[in-house]
């Protein structure tokens, strides 16, 4: 049956339908939000998965390109896979609604966000975090929290809800947060050095909003939501449990205390091998392979009790460093001469190699998508191969998780990158993870900085990247302890990586994952304080002893750039007909060269001489002609009564047969022939047509 819901949403009506589309989905709404339209739909197979250990959820959000009117580039014209926007917003989407299904559950469950249509003052990511909520609210899907999300934008200090298109293009902060009614779920954020008081004050305003939102969730819910299915629930038998934990957990406590990665998952195998064989030797080997799935989880659970109980019990961490510590950390630049920049950044057992390519202003990454963005100067790519993990596997293309840690380490540093007049070159940065036991993203950050200095990229502040993590009472947030730099067991078994970039000013990148319900306003607090203070410990005792300020001079290997501005009505003077013209420049001293409409010029090319050239012809190409100027002519054709001479290219002048020299000449080519230089210069000139007349006297000799 068809239901229309109505609400005010940050100043804007929040309209959901449900019931007229998409009947054979478990949950399914149309959002719309001003002229932006969403389509939300929540599937769950029949029967679970068997044989994991993990929530089998997928979440697909797909731009298509009729929403903003327009049809696909290339040969094939339909939408092909995923853009990293897309991908980048379906992860926001995921994040929050993850630890919020029952732990037992197994099923498929897909949820997926098609954009019909998009108003650019409205971006679609907001109305599809709502709608998927919405969703798997009215589904029978065992899900029942009520969570949504805002966006929230600053300018002039004033926080700003869901901003339109001109308030993003201005504002400092770029912050996406998702909530329920009580807790914080998830934080995205992007910001322009924005101090850590002020983030939480915004993640508090749009927490304020989010209620509201919550409510009127709630009352959908109540009206249209089916009965909540029941599912097979693989939560691990307490015999097995109990068993186990006899047995694993003290064991545990003691394998895993080591600084060693290495012997600790050693440490850890052979108690699993002690427990397997116990079991065997109580149950026999057939009930072993009937369990050996939930053994294994609950093997895995005994290792995490046994972390979370040193961590909280006992105030210890598996490798004895106290909760605000932070690993062995080592900084290199300038490892490679013929790469434009290079860092190798190491924090304990996280080895990041990240390196700059510099290029010319026409190796911007261009986009097809439904955003206002078109291009891209500034790119960061993160590759995290199987060797890094100590993995046998072969090398594919980026993963989701490769495209958003590369995503966030971009947002991270694109605030301190120079403007295009300030640093005109296309800025490409790969990190490397050479070795990963935790917050590898944080580690391009730092690895990132100090290769961008060492290309001598301007950057206007270095930044420095962290995170810290939680551990919680059984999900109680109001009894916890907090660490500093966690490393990847603490991630595995902890609540909470909470991750943060930025300067010595401020924030410039956040992203929060949780396991637990949501997060209190004051471990939020508490992660600000202590990720501030470890930036600027790695910034300061680190970072900025291996270089402390941006190379003076970019890599010779590197091309150099030059810009020159022109009047924007002489850029077709500069093409020419077809391009015949700069194709000419280009041919003639293989340089690089980029128009922009407003008349700048880029020009590049790693010889200078051959800059140089080029410039010297498009400044002729776009020169006007001056009276009383002298220029050095050519003569292109030879007439009765003169000669015409070309001073500038395209522009020919008359030198009469009278003024090439101060002595009487009968004829014009007893001085000249076509193809000879002579000095002249502009005597006269006709405003109307554009015509000049030259004389040579006075300053050639005959």
């Amino acid at each position: 049956m068809f239901k229309k819901f109505e609400t005010t949403f940050a100043g804007k009506s929040l309209i959901v339908e449900t019931g007229k589309m998409a009947p054979l989905a478990n949950g399914s709404c149309l959002v719309r939000y001003g002229d932006t339209s969403v389509l939300v739909n929540a599937t769950m197979s029949k029967e679970p998965k068997d044989g994991i250990d993990f929530l089998p959820l997928s979440v697909d959000y797909e731009e298509r390109l009729y929403s903003v009117g327009k049809i696909p580039g290339g040969y094939i014209k339909r939408e092909g896979k995923p853009s990293t926007k897309a991908i980048l917003v379906s992860r926001v989407i995921d994040r929050p609604l993850r630890p919020l299904f029952p732990k037992d559950y197994r099923n498929d469950t897909s949820i997926n966000a098609l954009v019909l249509a998009v108003d650019p003052d409205i971006l679609p990511e907001i109305p599809a975090m709502i709608g998927a909520s919405i969703a798997l609210n009215i589904s029978d899907i065992p899900f029942d929290k009520l969570v949504a999300a805002v966006k929230v934008g600053m300018i002039n200090d004033e926080f700003v809800l869901n901003p339109n298109l001109e308030q993003r293009e201005i504002s400092k902060l770029d912050l996406t947060v998702a909530a329920t009614d009580e807790k914080i779920c998830m934080i995205e954020a992007g910001a322009d050095q924005v101090p850590d008081d002020k983030m939480l004050e915004a993640i508090k305003c749009a927490h304020k909003e989010i209620k509201k939102v919550c409510e009127f969730i709630k009352q959908i819910r109540e009206e249209v939501g089916k009965p909540k299915a029941e599912y097979k629930s693989f939560t691990v038998p307490d015999e097995i449990v109990n068993f186990i934990d006899m047995l694993a957990t003290e064991k545990m406590k003691e394998a895993v205390q080591t600084k060693s990665k290495t012997n600790r998952d050693e440490n850890v195998s052979k108690v699993n091998t002690y427990v397997i064989e116990k079991y065997i030797e109580k149950y026999g080997q057939e009930e072993y392979d009937i369990n050996k799935s939930l053994i294994n989880e609950a093997l895995y659970k005994a290792e995490k009790k046994a972390v979370r109980s040193l961590v909280i019990d006992e105030s210890k961490r598996v490798d004895g460093r106290k909760d605000d510590e932070i690993r062995e950390l080592s900084a290199e630049v300038g490892l490679f001469n013929r790469v434009h920049g290079s860092a190798l950044f190491t924090r304990g057992l996280t080895q990041v190699l990240s390196l700059v390519t510099l290029g010319s202003i026409s190796d911007e990454q261009t986009f097809d998508g439904i955003d206002e963005e078109v291009t891209k100067r500034y790119m960061h790519h993160y590759n995290m191969p199987g060797y890094s993990v100590g993995e046998a596997k072969p090398a594919r293309g980026p993963g989701r998780r490769e495209i958003g840690h590369g995503a966030l380490a971009e947002r991270a540093l694109e605030p301190v990158i120079p403007s295009k007049e300030e640093f005109p070159y296309t800025i490409r940065v790969v990190s490397e993870v050479l070795s990963s036991n935790g917050s590898t993203s944080q580690g391009s950050i730092c690895g990132s900085t100090l290769a961008l200095m060492d290309a001598g990229v301007p950057i206007k502040e270095p930044v420095a990247g962290i995170s810290t993590g939680l551990f919680t009472n059984n999900g109680d947030t109001s009894d916890y302890t907090m660490v500093t730099d966690i490393q990847g067991i603490e991630d595995f078994f902890g609540d909470m990586d909470f991750k943060v970039g930025g300067t010595k000013n401020g924030i410039t990148a956040i992203q929060v994952d949780i396991k637990i319900d949501g997060l209190t306003y004051e471990i939020i607090e508490e992660a600000f304080a202590r990720t501030k203070k470890a930036r600027e410990y790695i910034l300061n005792e680190v970072m900025l002893k291996a270089i402390d300020k941006p190379r003076e001079n970019i890599s010779k290997y590197a091309p150099k750039i030059e810009i020159i501005k022109i009047d924007p009505t002489k850029i077709g003077d500069v093409i020419g007909a077809g391009g015949k013209t700069i194709n000419k420049i280009i041919e003639e001293t293989k340089v690089k060269i980029d128009i922009e409409d407003d008349g700048k010029v880029f020009i590049s090319s790693t010889e200078q001489e051959m800059i140089d050239k080029a410039i010297n012809i498009i400044t002729s190409l776009t020169e006007d002609v001056e009276l009383g100027k002298t220029y050095m002519g050519k003569v292109t054709r030879i007439l009765q009564f003169g000669a015409l001479v070309e001073i500038l290219p395209g522009k020919e002048g008359l030198l009469h047969i009278s003024k090439i020299s101060n002595q009487r000449i009968n004829k014009v080519e007893d001085a000249l022939k076509v193809g000879d230089e002579i000095l002249v210069k502009v005597i006269e000139m006709n405003k109307e047509d554009g015509k000049f007349n030259l004389t040579a006297k006075d300053l050639m000799k005959v």
